[in-house]
């Protein structure tokens, strides 16, 4: 029997379990049995703009229901493929759930790809599960890491290279919203290595504002009611938490200094208004939607797979250690604990000094 978290795809702070019966396995499939996924505000942008990019298309759930994806570990349970043999890890996208069936093709010592039908139409960076014995990125001893900051990081990654590629916009600084999330330090880190003379302003909840300031990433912190004292130089805004009324503020407090602003997140769900599908209009530049996966796939494109993991992997250990600390990886057992923290992550109840991470 296997185990699914679904979630009302209109009110996402609802969630059930629901058993399924795992059936037989098709012709050239396998079965991979989930080991661990970490739960983080990515799964909940996933949620809130899943409708947009197609997100609730890669693990079908049932009418209104549907079922959210996570990046983790699993371990293939059974095989009909000559080529995936039982006991293998992968690392890859995988629903919210005990168990997933996948149609490996493409497939290279490293990784393959799954080509069930109706996976194929999204981008094929979701598609991909790295096989962990000749995987480059594995690291036995950083796979809560991976799982917390791996996919959050490499967004941020592909955000300031394309802000590089367009020369910041002329701006002197770039202002993060939800500055504690886990997308918005990676971003920072990579910021901080890859365009010093770019200022970093982390804006937060006075809650948190502590533990912002603490990683050491930011060359500002302000708390949301502070927003006034934004300095007026030329600047970016980069939000991950889709709170409208507070992008609202910045759009309007920075006027015409304000060169470009970027909508990647919505850590704030309740909150979103213009930021992320509303109909509020804003002064100043139109908000535009980061869409990582088109950035990840035209990025290899021109520098090629090689070059680009290189320059992905040298900016992860960097990140590493700017992170080192900052994080308290919580482990959690059991699929009703998965439901459980995601309805917590999309109420924005947790700590942002936590990494969870769950073990179905």
């Amino acid at each position: 029997m296997a185990q699914t978290v679904q979630v009302l795809r209109n009110n996402i702070t609802t969630a059930r379990t629901q058993d399924t019966p795992l059936g037989t396995l098709a012709e050239s499939a396998v079965r991979l049995k989930i080991e661990s996924f970490a739960v983080t505000s990515n799964n909940v942008t996933y949620a809130v703009i899943g409708d947009v990019f197609g997100y609730w298309n890669f693990f079908p759930g049932e009418g209104d229901w549907g079922v959210v994806p996570m990046w983790g570990h699993a371990v293939v349970q059974a095989s009909s493929h000559p080529d995936v043999v039982e006991g293998e890890r992968v690392y890859g996208y995988l629903p919210m759930a005990t168990h997933l069936d996948v149609v490996p093709g493409k497939i290279s010592d490293s990784s393959f790809m799954d080509m069930a039908a109706h996976r194929q139409p999204m981008s094929p960076i979701y598609n991909q599960y790295m096989r962990l014995a000749h995987d480059p990125e594995h690291d036995a001893s950083k796979e809560a890491e991976r799982m917390i900051f791996g996919p959050l990081f490499k967004t941020g990654f592909l955000i300031e290279s394309f802000m590089r590629r367009e020369h910041w916009f002329g701006a002197e600084a770039v202002i993060l919203t939800s500055a504690s999330s886990k997308t918005a330090l990676g971003l920072a880190s990579v910021a901080r290595h890859r365009s010093p003379a770019t200022r970093r302003i982390g804006l937060t909840s006075a809650a948190n504002m502590e533990f912002v300031e603490e990683t050491g990433l930011y060359d500002e912190v302000l708390a949301y009611d502070a927003l006034d004292k934004l300095a007026q130089v030329p600047s970016v805004s980069v939000d991950f938490a889709g709170n409208g009324a507070v992008l609202a503020r910045i759009h309007a407090h920075l006027a015409d200094n304000l060169k470009y602003s970027c909508l990647v997140g919505a850590t704030h769900v309740e909150a979103r208004g213009g930021a992320l599908g509303g109909v509020d209009k804003m002064a100043g530049p139109e908000p535009v939607l980061f869409f990582a996966p088109d950035h990840a796939v035209a990025a290899i494109k021109e520098q090629g797979a090689a070059a680009f993991g290189r320059d992905i992997a040298k900016s992860w250990h960097h990140f590493l250690a700017d992170a080192e600390g900052t994080v308290t990886v919580d482990v959690r057992s059991g699929i009703d604990q998965a439901r459980a923290a995601f309805v917590e992550m999309a109420g924005g109840e947790v700590d942002p000094s936590l990494g969870i991470v769950i073990e179905p």
